[in-house]
């Protein structure tokens, strides 16, 4: 799955960087460099994404219907 969410980064008083996406509370990445920190809150927001999807589908019934939407 690919999409666009905004990222907040800011420099960490004790040195490096700290990040948050508000689309995903909860989700915060932290780094020494603004890569790190980039890369730190995907792999955050990519660990949401797939536990809320293991969730949603614990229990679905055999015969829903699974489709991918593209949202603009």
């Amino acid at each position: 799955m690919k999409g666009e969410v905004m990222a907040i980064i800011e420099a960490a008083p004790e040195g490096g960087y700290w990040a948050v996406s508000p689309e995903f509370p909860g989700a915060n990445g932290q780094g020494e460099t603004l890569e790190e920190a980039r890369a730190s809150l995907r792999a955050a927001i990519q660990l949401l994404i797939d536990d809320r999807l293991e969730d949603a589908l614990r229990g679905l019934s055999p015969d829903a219907i699974r489709e991918s939407l593209t949202i603009a």
